[in-house]
């Protein structure tokens, strides 16, 4: 591969201008029919060399190019001084007509560089190649090319731009655009099997905090918090979606022994470890005052949590561009899929599997004889339990594997300007206001829905079970979006899964509203069934969406600063699914109306509940806190108008009609740029590959 763009490119006799300069420059045998005559002569060697001048015994004949070719030489070798140099080759095609140009290119010998290298043709005593004057040649010719890099980019660019065949219609020299490789595991290297494996560890211990922060601890919280104050909490996780910001400190600040990704990698990990160990021993504590006084400690509560997510956050950074130089260019495509392997099961374990066990219905159910009041696990033994285990794997990352060397190393400052010249490309432009908008019409189906099942009387027990059989399909059904994702390209089946997901939060919608009894009576099993199918579907369709965009970012991205490339796109993607959160849940709040009725016979309830104040009169009870109040009174809280269905159906329509009029035709058509479309060209001038 050239080592810029403006390279010079010589192609040699017999060698088609259309191969790809992406191998080493090889010339084809030209092998001539010989007669049998011709076969049982010896024919001399061809060498590419200078023979010593005091061999006289053979005459040697010096091809030159004809003389146009000879002017054009020179001008070329004036524009490259010393930056680049050609391999010139002929091939003899009859001596008398050779040597009628031996003595123009006499003349012209003196003019050349001194260091350029001659062709030369050793002949036979009689002045013919191979001993005739047909010119056949039996021999090899062998050429080698010195490896030529030239410093001056601008130059680079104005001596390609100059040339008659430059276009930016044709497909670029550099980069090379990486063909779809559809390998299945098993037939992987064993170097790659071995990445792929640790890249899908390391994206399993991200999802672990993440899957809390993102699953669990809203449910959780969901007794004590509104929809609005839950949404405070969501603010979170925004440092994940916010982490471009400081990805280039990431991406530039280093150590040179310990190595680049292992610089970060190892002490946030750390960091992260003894984090999770010290909120475990805190966390019951910090959850009871997130819901005193009307809620106002969940402030506290979240800045623990936005610390924590921070830091996964960090880590992400660095193993997203470790990701792109562990696994080989052909297999780059299972990036994608270790980190959707990884960070879902992190994630559902978090989720589903703690959210399971940690439910005291669940674990009387289907693990004791004898009832108690707690689950198999606490919040705060779970995240004891993972700080070790992120201590240990640390450990053994930071003594058992050995990154390769790099000596690239940017500037703080280089790295935010590659970063902002990454920025304005137009077709970035284009996608990353397709991420943010692009979730806009199924993010009130993932925010709102299950948090509505518990407000329906589904409980926690039933949703803990429904996640859990969701669990196994999420791993398996992951893989196989990967894998689709190099067969249909990777926008082609977010576009799929986009319309997918739209109907998605439509069947969620419908579930809810078919709720079939009432807050305090058991579900009946084909309901629970329905909800299993619609959690299976809509997941499964997050998930084929996660690894469709994740497996073009891998595509795309520049490997010279990958962490911080791989960065920008996952930044834009996340935000897109995470700002719109907070808002929604406060539209909730904003369009519910229910009512609280004091009870009939206030003088029983009193004589019931003596250390209890009834409610003696009607109020809004459209907030969690006040609806507790209204329970805890004795009165009962009547929904009037549910926000949740007015907020999902604007969102649905609003989805729609962005996705048709303007997301599926320009993903459709980013998806067909070459590389050098996602690439920061030398020259100013270029703005868009036309799609």
């Amino acid at each position: 591969m050239p080592d810029s763009i403006a390279e010079p490119l010589i192609h040699p006799l017999f060698h088609s201008p259309t191969r790809s300069i992406d191998h080493h420059l090889t010339l084809p045998y030209h092998h001539a029919a010989a007669t049998d005559q011709e076969k049982a002569r010896q024919s001399t060697d061809v060498e590419l060399e200078d023979f010593p001048s005091k061999q006289k015994e053979k005459p040697r004949i010096i091809i030159s190019p004809s003389p146009s070719e000879q002017e054009q030489e020179e001008v070329e070798e004036d524009s490259e001084s010393e930056h680049s140099e050609k391999d010139l080759l002929a091939t003899a095609e009859g001596s008398e007509r050779q040597m009628k140009r031996t003595n123009k290119s006499k003349k012209n010998k003196d003019k050349r560089s001194p260091s350029r290298p001659n062709l030369r043709i050793d002949t036979d005593s009689n002045g013919h190649a191979n001993g005739h004057a047909n010119g056949t040649m039996d021999k090899n010719i062998e050429t080698r090319r010195k490896h030529v890099s030239n410093d001056n980019p601008q130059a680079n660019a104005t001596r390609a731009m100059s040339r008659d065949d430059f276009s930016l219609d044709n497909e670029p020299q550099t980069p090379q655009t990486p063909g779809m490789v559809n390998t299945s595991f098993s037939n992987l290297p064993q170097k790659d099997k071995r990445n792929f494996l640790l890249l899908c560890l390391l994206y399993f211990l991200q999802g672990i905090p993440m899957g809390l922060a993102s699953g669990s601890v809203p449910f959780l919280l969901k007794s004590y918090l509104s929809y609005g104050q839950i949404g405070i909490f969501s603010l979170a996780i925004y440092p994940y979606s916010l982490k471009l910001l400081w990805s280039p400190i990431v991406d530039a600040v280093w150590s040179r022994r310990f190595g680049r990704r292992k610089s970060w990698i190892t002490p946030i990990q750390t960091v992260s470890g003894l984090s999770m160990i010290y909120l475990g021993g805190r966390i019951d504590e910090l959850m009871k005052k997130a819901g005193e006084n009307d809620g106002s400690g969940v402030w506290g509560f979240t800045g623990w949590w936005f610390l924590l997510v921070f830091l996964c956050a960090t880590q992400d950074i660095a193993v997203d561009g470790w990701a792109i130089s562990l696994l080989s260019m052909q297999n780059i495509s299972y990036a994608s899929t270790a980190q959707t392997v990884g960070l879902t099961a992190g994630s559902f374990l978090s989720h589903t599997v703690f959210l399971a066990l940690q439910a005291p219905d669940f674990a009387n159910t289907w693990f004791r004889t004898v009832p108690q009041d707690y689950g198999l696990f606490t919040l705060g033994g779970y995240m004891a339990f993972w700080g070790w285990v992120y201590l240990l794997v640390t450990l053994g990352i930071a003594i058992l594997k050995r990154e390769d060397k790099s000596n690239d190393r940017e500037g703080i400052m280089d790295v935010y300007r590659s970063m902002w010249a990454v920025l304005r490309l137009p077709n970035i432009i284009i996608i990353l206001i397709i991420h943010l908008v692009g979730k806009l019409g199924f993010v009130t189906n993932d925010a709102v829905t299950n948090l509505k099942l518990l407000d329906k009387g589904f409980g926690q027990a039933n949703m803990a079970l429904v996640v859990l059989i969701d669990f196994p399909f999420e791993l398996g059904l992951g893989y196989y979006a990967g894998k689709w994702s190099t067969q249909y390209t990777p926008l082609k089946l977010w576009c799929w899964a986009y319309v997918a997901r739209l109907l998605a939060a439509v069947f969620a919608q419908f579930t809810i509203m078919i709720y079939p009894t009432a807050f305090d009576e058991a579900v009946p099993s084909w309901y629970m069934l329905v909800v299993i199918a619609e959690h299976v579907y809509s997941t499964f369709m997050n998930t084929v969406m996660f690894v469709a965009v994740s497996a073009f970012h891998a595509r795309i991205a520049d490997p010279a600063i990958g962490g911080t490339y791989m960065t920008l796109l996952a930044t834009f993607s996340n935000l897109g699914g995470t700002f719109p959160k907070f808002f929604i849940l406060k539209f909730v709040d904003m369009f519910t109306k229910a009512t609280c009725i004091p009870a009939t016979d206030l003088d029983a309830f009193s004589k019931a509940h003596p250390d209890v104040t009834p409610v003696t009169s009607r109020f809004s009870c459209a907030l969690e806190s006040d609806k507790n109040i209204c329970l805890k009174g004795g009165g009962t809280c009547v929904m009037q108008r549910d926000g949740y269905y007015i907020t999902n159906a604007i969102f649905v329509v609003m989805g729609a009609v962005l996705f048709w009029m303007y997301i599926e035709k320009k993903a459709l058509a980013m998806q067909a740029l070459p590389l050098r479309a996602w690439r920061v060209q030398g020259d100013s001038s270029y703005l868009r590959v036309a799609s």
